[in-house]
């Protein structure tokens, strides 16, 4: 008898759904609010949030039994903790009693819930970059973040870095020929495919190169902004793919650029140049691995192209749908430009400490140059990186003598070389205070036979005094008795650089610059 009872409970999980949406299976008298995606149901109840997964089986998943969905739980709660471990709190069974009901406490477990504290939507990082309030300092907090998450993981052996990729780019062209001619038209989406393995096929030895250094790792795997949530005020990685180790499993770089390309097509493209280049700093990522970015992102451009174009199959009125189709058209068109770059080519911005270098700098990299914007590279961040420390770590005096200049400087060409090599656009922001460094740098873009432009700005002695003063956290640590002592240098000839004012504000400085460069010229 017990066991027909219990039989009860064996069939569908709309036994489950219902008990799950009912406000006194959890104790609590408010709503409870449901969240349906393809694969998993969440409920929300006070300050918890429920995640139960549907009993499906799917080409890269398979949902379909108890004991798997208890296993995908598990391994869900485990790999998010690595990210999360405040946010996800346990695997809870739901139990089935004699008489044939539901609850958490007394019976047979039929079925699982990952447990997560309750956040708030406007706390997701979609939210608030919507609300145009993704700042400067979270974005540099979310890389150190990423970069930290990524340096934690065990490197995976793998010899087939450019291999792997195939079956991905294949995976993306069938799902896209599935929507051909409803969705996209065909033309693009043949480019896209032949575009892409043309672009693998000379990253190949590069792709199985960072594959045996240990790039290969399992990362979160769907790093977006959807995915990302502040939490007691702090950037937090959540939601990571779970199901299929396989996907997740990949270059770091390819993990970073799902955030990268969601940035960038969301017209966040000052952030997402601010993201890449602090992480390439805080990850230690060499000059040239940046080359493969282009291909990641297209990749990840593409994915969200066929998963938009799904949607809007299946979406419930037509106003959805084209929303849906204009999304999916829009992230082809991304992975398309993605791929096709622009010719690079070597900007510096020099000028004594207080005339608005690095602000300069910081505002132009995401605006020349593709597909990200330019490289960014500072002489205060590589100072720090000789010395092993956080950008916004004070160094002390003697860090600043002339053979820890030299270095300093011949790091800075050594990375110009590589990004240049690379395929990327180069800001080189620094001093440039000697004949000796403006010579090697305009020579890196001789030598690359690319465009050059040096820019030395100068400013009122005072306007440079009240701007070193007023830094709060950054890699500079040149104070008023820096400047006065770079006024004793002997500068020499600027030759081809161009002399700017720049004690107008950034706006008017960086416009100055960018008509100087546009020259009739893309950026």
């Amino acid at each position: 008898m017990t066991d027909q009872i219990h039989h009860r409970c064996d069939g569908p999980q709309q036994q489950v759904i219902a008990f799950l949406s009912r406000p006194e299976s959890y104790g609590t008298s408010g709503n409870v609010e449901r969240i349906d995606t393809h694969i998993s149901h969440i409920f929300l109840a006070g300050d918890r949030a429920f995640k139960l997964k549907r009993a499906v089986a799917l080409d890269y998943l398979d949902f379909s039994t108890p004991a798997k969905r208890h296993t995908a739980c598990e391994t869900e709660l485990r790999l998010n903790r690595r990210t999360a471990p405040d946010l996800y709190l346990e695997v809870l069974s739901i139990k089935c009693a004699v008489d044939g009901n539901l609850g958490f406490d007394h019976g047979r477990p039929i079925d699982w819930l990952v447990v997560m504290r309750r956040f708030a939507s406007d706390d997701l990082l979609e939210a608030v970059s919507r609300r145009g309030e993704l700042t400067a300092p979270m974005v540099n907090r979310l890389a150190d973040i990423i970069a930290q998450f990524h340096q934690s993981l065990d490197p995976v052996d793998a010899i087939d870095g450019s291999r792997r990729l195939i079956r991905i780019l294949d995976e993306n062209h069938k799902c896209l020929m599935q929507h051909a001619d409803q969705i996209f038209p065909n033309a693009p989406i043949q480019s896209l495919f032949d575009d892409s393995r043309a672009k693998l096929a000379t990253l190949s030895s590069l792709l199985d190169e960072r594959a045996a250094q240990g790039h290969i790792r399992h990362g979160h795997g769907d790093l977006h902004l959807a995915n990302i949530c502040l939490w007691k005020g702090e950037p937090t990685l959540f939601d990571c793919l779970e199901f299929n180790a396989e996907l997740a499993t990949t270059d770091m770089l390819y993990d970073l650029a799902f955030l990268l390309m969601d940035l960038w097509q969301s017209g966040l493209r000052v952030q997402a140049n601010e993201l890449l280049n602090r992480y390439l700093y805080m990850a230690d990522e060499q000059a040239d691995g940046i080359a493969v970015l282009p291909l990641f992102l297209s990749m990840r451009a593409a994915i969200r192209a066929h998963v938009s174009a799904a949607q809007a199959m299946l979406a419930d009125d037509d106003q959805d749908s084209k929303r849906l189709i204009n999304k999916a058209n829009d992230y082809l068109t991304g992975a398309l430009a993605f791929l096709s770059g622009s010719k690079p080519r070597l900007i510096a911005i020099g000028g004594l400490s207080g005339t608005g270098k690095s602000t300069l700098a910081r505002a132009i990299a995401p605006l020349v140059g593709r597909p990200l914007g330019a490289r960014l590279l500072r002489t205060d961040i590589l100072r720090k990186r000789l010395f092993g420390v956080k950008p916004e770590t004070h160094l002390e005096a003697d860090a600043y003598g002339r053979e820890q200049g030299e270095k300093v400087y011949a790091k800075l060409m050594e990375d110009v070389a590589a990004a240049l090599a690379a395929g990327w656009t180069v800001v080189a922001d620094g001093v440039f205070a000697k004949r000796s460094e403006r010579d090697a740098i305009s020579r890196i873009a001789e030598t690359y036979q690319i465009p050059f432009a040096g820019f030395w700005l100068e400013a009122p002695l005072q306007q440079m005094r009240s701007r070193v003063e007023q830094r709060i956290g950054d890699a500079s640590d040149a104070g008023c008795d820096v400047i006065e002592r770079q006024l004793g240098y002997e500068i020499g000839d600027l030759d081809e650089w161009t002399i700017i004012d720049s004690s107008a504000g950034p706006q008017e400085v960086s416009g100055a610059v960018l008509s100087f460069l546009l020259d009739g010229e893309p950026l």
